[in-house]
């Protein structure tokens, strides 16, 4: 039996320990310090862009496509498992255009597309009178991707969680990582995680804990450096739904995302705020003031909502390299990291989770 030990427990965290457990002669215990989903995760929005971005090659696209394919099974197969729903947009994503001079390249994306499998529409105005809540005088067209998604980010991960834990998976959230305990030779080996709450011996670790993973890299030969980068949303309430109530995707526009929930609440956000000199980061209530209006110029009826409530988090941003950082830890043979995914770790928590699923069957 191979014990793998996961290390953090958002998104990331779990959808790794979900699936790890259905590989064969795995253990696994997935390690954090605080209850599942927090920090980024309870955060996030879920807006799972995959289609719709501008990423056509690579790593980056392959990712992103085998993410969103992936929850088309995904979710129903935690919903059967967790016995629960998962809040699941299957409407797709708008993306409001303002400037004319982009649109040639839109199309040029909806015809790589067309030849990749995937759907891409480009609306005019008058297509676009099917939202009569986006202010008209503001918008020139939009792109429509039905195939892409949005899920609640806190009720998949606790979804995961109860469902890995029906495989077989150990979770200890009283346990703040202190180290690894490894062997002294120059090819080291972690032998065991070292936690508050005793140590925990490993043939594999895997570092999927945000910004706590900096610390724990420390003793590799090139320790990772991820920076926070904070978000803040809102939750709005209206008393009637914005547009055609059987027709609700995702609008976005100049980074501003709306997301429905139904019963006619809606998320707004998220603002992109970046550390100080000192590397100090605290969320500007001047920001969040600013998203809200933008959110109420692209669709004016906002401006009745009433504020629900704020929260804020802090995204992990690798410093100096791209997002996310899923590899080995140099200088170690058994740790991989799959960290570091700034604003996307919902969108490719499950391509992340089948990369380290692949990593270790090498």
């Amino acid at each position: 039996m191979t014990h793998v030990v996961v290390v953090g427990c958002g998104v990331v965290g779990a959808a790794i320990a979900y699936e790890l457990s259905q590989i064969p002669d795995l253990s696994i215990t997935v390690l954090d310090r605080q209850p599942p989903a927090q920090a980024a995760t309870g955060a996030a929005l879920g807006v799972l862009m995959g289609a719709i971005s501008q990423k056509v090659k690579g790593n980056a696209w392959r990712m992103r496509q085998s993410s969103i394919q992936r929850y088309e099974t995904l979710i129903p197969e935690l919903e059967a498992i967790a016995q629960q729903p998962i809040p699941y947009n299957r409407q797709g994503i708008l993306m409001l255009c303002f400037d004319v001079e982009t649109l040639p390249r839109w199309q040029q994306l909806a015809e790589t597309r067309q030849t990749q499998g995937w759907q891409l529409e480009i609306w005019d105005r008058e297509k676009l009178r099917c939202c009569p809540q986006i202010n008209p005088e503001k918008v020139l067209a939009a792109i429509y991707s039905p195939q892409d998604r949005q899920v609640d980010p806190t009720t998949l991960t606790l979804a995961l969680v109860k469902a890995a834990r029906t495989k077989g998976v150990t979770f200890h959230f009283d346990a703040q990582v202190l180290g690894l305990k490894s062997t002294a030779d120059e090819s080291q080996t972690c032998q065991q995680v070292q936690t508050t709450a005793g140590n925990f011996s490993a043939d594999w670790v895997v570092i999927a804990a945000g910004l706590g993973s900096t610390l724990l890299t420390q003793a590799g030969i090139q320790p990772v450096d991820i920076r926070p980068v904070l978000g803040q949303a809102l939750q709005l309430q209206l008393e009637n739904p914005l547009g055609d109530r059987n027709f609700q995707p995702v609008i976005t526009g100049d980074d501003i995302h709306l997301v429905p929930l139904g019963n006619e609440q809606y998320w707004v956000g998220a603002t992109v705020e970046f550390p100080n000199d000192a590397g100090e980061v605290s969320a500007d209530s001047a920001q969040l003031d600013a998203v809200l209006e933008g959110a109420i110029a692209l669709c004016p009826a906002l401006s009745q909502a009433k504020i629900l409530k704020t929260w804020s988090g802090l995204r992990p941003r690798p410093y100096g390299r791209p997002a996310p950082i899923i590899e080995p830890l140099p200088g170690y043979t058994n740790v991989l990291l799959a960290t570091g995914h700034y604003r996307n770790g919902v969108l490719l928590a499950p391509a992340t989770a089948q990369a380290v699923c692949d990593l270790l069957a090498k």
